[in-house]
């Protein structure tokens, strides 16, 4: 079985008898079903195998897991949906705790908040705040977790009226290095909205909901052939944008075979506005001839999960990112270039519209310093079974290269991998100072590194 290979690794055969003593040994795994479910990722290309996954279905087991790797010196991670591309929810040779279990979302309708656990989805959220007709920031996977999302920034369909998703984190319960179980502080809180999960175990969250029962969103495809005047017309749109339009843009493999230019807006406004034949929303499904697609009303818990299809679990991904000031002749050009080598049918390119209310907050307001109007770019790289990996990365890797000239310095901390120093160097800005001393404070062995951060002095 995977976790066979350290058997005769006394630290692991220690810590594992001791969270057999301390806890039911049906969450202790070190092979079987439970062990290949607790290593399962979105990502099938991760190599990353820990020698024990801890199922917690509590803070106070996550609270005995932290403290049982300090005790026998094991790598620690915390896996959560297991969105993030590099693996790092699995501790190679190490303890994952497996927090899926604690996925409740409980809604204050009156005080238009929830509750989150560590474990919950996005799909969870919503759907819990949609029955009151409210709506949370998340990303445009339901699949994914709330918590790594919004520990990393979390762009999504709603940053125009609602600001990023740790915008909206007001609290946390974090368990840190030494075991304790905290309420985030001020500094901390502050570290957790865009730090990514650098200081602790989030076990659960508050965040803000808002009064968005339905959005006007839908996925519109347009032929590849007029990819430029398509990426024009988006580009004069992004320019005279209200807060309530939000426009994602990719370049994916459309049901022919072959590359099509997608617009996925989402009016998050008055629902008539947005269906205005007139309107900013409804202009954009006559930029060409549009090949499939409508715009409609419907709540964004729907919007969302009609997404999933796109990005099941278990292929293999290769992800690299850049944010760029804006969608220029350079940039299409570049979008055209990669588009026309695509290189599967599952891989795509795909902007992220980063304006409005998300532009409003100061740049050291939280750990997520860059506030400028931008797109954050998703290079996508994904295959099946092992002839196209090569391929696929030498794909992303050129792209990405080739962006490096047009984007700012850094990039977004969730879709950067190890490997990517440079960018990781210019992750924080002016705030890197001060996440350094949250995470010395609270984390000074550096037991957790679920995402990059630069390390002081270096």
């Amino acid at each position: 079985m995977p976790g066979d290979g350290f058997e005769h690794n006394q630290a692991v055969v220690s810590a594992r008898a001791a969270l057999i003593d301390r806890l039911p040994a049906q969450q202790v795994h070190v092979s079987g079903p439970e062990y290949a479910r607790g290593i399962a990722l979105w990502n099938g290309a991760a190599e990353q195998r820990p020698a024990i996954v801890l199922t917690c279905t509590s803070t106070d087991d996550v609270v005995i897991g932290v403290r049982t790797a300090r005790e026998f010196g094991l790598p620690l991670s915390v896996r959560g949906r297991g969105h993030n591309h590099a693996g790092l929810a699995l501790a190679e040779g190490g303890l994952t705790l497996d927090i899926r279990p604690l996925n409740s979302v409980r809604v204050d309708p009156r005080a238009r908040t929830a509750e989150v656990g560590g474990g919950a989805a996005v799909n969870d959220l919503l759907g819990a705040a949609g029955e009151h007709g409210l709506v949370a920031a998340t990303g445009t996977v339901g699949t994914v977790g709330v918590s790594g999302l919004t520990l990393g920034g979390g762009y999504g369909p709603l940053n125009g009226v609602a600001g990023l998703a740790a915008d909206n984190l007001l609290g946390a319960e974090v368990v840190t290095a030494d075991g304790s179980v905290v309420d985030a502080d001020e500094d901390l809180l502050w570290a957790l909205r865009g730090g990514g999960g650098n200081f602790g175990v989030v076990t659960s969250m508050t965040v803000r909901l808002h009064a968005v029962p339905q959005v006007v969103s839908g996925l519109l495809l347009y032929p590849w052939h007029q990819a430029r005047q398509v990426l024009e017309g988006v580009r004069e749109a992004m320019e005279n944008c209200p807060d309530s339009l939000t426009i994602q843009t990719a370049v994916i493999v459309g049901p022919d075979g072959s590359p099509g230019l997608a617009v996925i807006p989402t009016w998050s406004g008055d629902v008539e506005a947005g269906l205005d034949p007139h309107g900013p929303a409804m202009a954009l499904t006559r930029l060409g001839d549009l090949v499939v697609g409508r715009l409609a009303a419907a709540p964004q818990a729907a919007v969302i999960a009609s997404l999933d299809a796109m990005f099941p679990d278990g292929r293999n991904v290769v992800m690299r990112t850049r944010n760029v000031p804006s969608l220029s002749d350079e940039l299409i050009d570049s979008l055209v270039e990669f588009g026309d080598t695509v290189p599967t049918s599952f891989s795509a390119l795909v902007l992220h519209h980063f304006h409005g209310t998300s532009t409003r907050v100061a740049p050291d307001a939280t750990a997520f310093e860059r506030r400028e109007p931008h797109l954050m770019i998703e290079i996508i790289g994904i295959w099946e079974g092992e002839d196209a990996g090569d391929r696929v990365r030498a794909w992303a890797d050129a792209a990405s290269e080739a962006l490096a000239e047009q984007s700012f310095p850094g990039g977004y901390v969730n879709n950067l991998g190890p490997e990517a120093t440079e960018q990781i160097a210019h992750l924080y800005g002016e705030n890197l100072s001060r996440l350094q001393q949250v995470k010395a404070k609270w984390d000074p062995e550096g037991l957790f590194s679920a995402t990059p951060l630069p390390v002081a002095g270096a």
